[in-house]
């Protein structure tokens, strides 16, 4: 039987990606998207439907790594690797705020008015 590791790190590849991609502003991949659509809206009015498809199914890929490069930016690639970012323990060992906490109600919400 074989022991599967709970390592959820980065590979050195994956690590270097992101480093260098972090680098780009998150409205390129909203601007290669909108760029895509209008190139593929011309290739359909010069009547290249296919290729009008093709390029037009470009704008997914471009906003979905757009979301990429902003969850990356964020909240970083392998916490673990960033110590001083990692969540603070306290004494008891557990997180300052508790997975199932309920965020307390609005003080302001509650009062008749």
């Amino acid at each position: 039987m074989s022991v599967i590791q709970n390592d959820h790190s980065e590979g050195p590849v994956a690590k270097a990606i992101e480093n260098q991609t972090s680098k780009l502003p998150s409205d390129v991949f909203l601007w290669a998207a909108l760029g895509s659509m209008a190139a593929s809206a011309t290739l359909k009015c010069l009547r290249k439907d296919k290729t009008a498809l093709f390029v037009g199914q470009w704008a997914a890929p471009f906003l979905l790594l757009g979301i990429y490069n902003k969850i990356v930016k964020t909240e970083g690639h392998d916490i673990q690797s960033k110590p001083s970012q990692a969540p603070a323990i306290t004494q008891t060992g557990q997180h300052p705020i508790s997975d199932f906490a309920e965020p307390e109600a609005d003080s302001n919400l509650n009062q008749p008015q």
